[in-house]
């Protein structure tokens, strides 16, 4: 079997370089490829964006509903982006924004019926198209995978890594 073909940020990679470099940049242009492949699908399929995608997906964890400032820290953006895509949703019909009772500075945000609905096509789309992606790797491999980038995230996390994490 030959090797992949060196694009993007693996192409900086040469065969005398660190094994651990070599990964680092093949695991980047992965996920690189990955992320654009979902977004160009979720464009084109859904007409929709992968930050609303991933903002829609955290709502539908949360049923009862987040804080904007929730969302802000789940999403790893800023209070001004979950504003915006809040405000564009909510013109959409796709969430609600209602006052927190217990903090009337603050706003709880929750999909709306229908936009339950629009997003629970959206995931299963979603779910079909990552495994669709990750159909080259058999489920052992993927288990290893899972496991040993399970080990090296603790390392960053300062935490043990358990056996399956």
């Amino acid at each position: 079997m030959s090797a992949a073909p060196m694009h993007g940020l693996e192409a900086r990679s040469r065969a005398d370089d660190h094994a651990a470099l070599r990964l680092w940049l093949r695991m980047l242009s992965c996920v690189n490829e990955v992320e654009t492949e979902i977004r160009r699908r979720l464009r084109e399929r859904f007409d929709i964006s992968l930050p609303r995608f991933d903002f829609l997906a955290q709502l539908h964890r949360w049923p009862e509903g987040l804080r904007m400032n929730e969302l802000s820290a789940r999403l790893m953006v800023s209070g001004g982006n979950v504003t915006t895509l809040t405000d564009e949703l909510e013109r959409e019909g796709m969430v609600t924004r209602e006052q927190n009772p217990n903090d009337r500075r603050a706003w709880i945000i929750r999909l709306t019926p229908a936009g339950r609905r629009r997003f629970d096509t959206m995931a299963r789309e979603h779910e079909r198209w990552v495994l669709e992606l990750f159909e080259p790797l058999d489920p052992q491999t993927m288990k290893q995978l899972y496991q040993q980038l399970g080990v090296l995230r603790h390392r960053f996390l300062g935490t043990e890594a358990a056996n399956g994490t």
